[in-house]
């Protein structure tokens, strides 16, 4: 029987779930404290069908196996030097995601500086930075169900609710396959912690928040 935080994770599209996630604290319950902030940027892949997806066509190798695991379990991934997250959704065996893209800072923000080396938007405004803001720098976590793993997303802590939610094409997927223009990428509107946010779309005085 799944958990009821287990449960948050499935039984409605992946879209939808990948929208709920925004405004939601993720935290790293590090050795040096507590760090983590709120989901402003979301990134849905919807498995085997999904030409982005790491489970496209069926393919199902040991690295990605955690993708198959149970839902809300962690699939930490790296591409190049960098670390990503995802958060496995769905039923078991059923390979789909949600990429955390970006978080506005609100936990230990000295230590992620410290972490990362840099501060301003560009401390978690990406999937790589923000797990390097966060000092997770290895897959130790990979394939650990997150409610019991040192990253999580904290279901407990009233959600932050975005003013505006706009969707539009993910980044960094094969512009050549079939699904590279589908609007799986969500976002707090205004935030200037967003990936590749202009500054003249920024709103600095809410953040994008109600």
């Amino acid at each position: 029987m799944l958990s009821e935080y287990q449960k948050f994770f499935t039984a409605r599209p992946t879209p939808q779930i990948a929208k709920d996630l925004l405004g939601r604290l993720l935290v790293f319950h590090g050795r040096k404290g507590d760090v983590g902030g709120w989901i402003v940027e979301t990134e849905a892949y919807v498995g085997e069908q999904d030409s982005a997806s790491h489970a496209f066509g069926g393919r199902r190798t040991d690295y990605s196996e955690s993708l198959y695991g149970m839902p809300g379990n962690l699939y930490i991934y790296q591409i190049r030097s960098h670390y990503c997250v995802d958060i496995v959704v769905q039923d078991t065996e059923e390979p789909q995601g949600i990429l955390i893209r970006a978080l506005e800072p609100a936990l230990g923000i000295e230590q992620m500086i410290e972490n990362r080396g840099q501060d301003g938007f560009n401390l978690t405004n990406g999937p790589g930075k923000l797990m390097q803001a966060l000092g997770v720098q290895s897959r130790s976590m990979d394939g650990q169900p997150m409610e019991h793993a040192a990253l999580q997303v904290d279901l407990s802590t009233e959600r932050r609710i975005p003013a505006k939610i706009i969707a539009g094409p993910r980044i960094g997927v094969n512009a050549q396959g079939k699904d590279a223009l589908k609007d799986y990428r969500f976002i707090v509107a205004g935030n200037p912690y967003v990936s590749k946010m202009k500054r003249r779309d920024a709103d600095d005085l809410t953040h994008g928040w109600r």
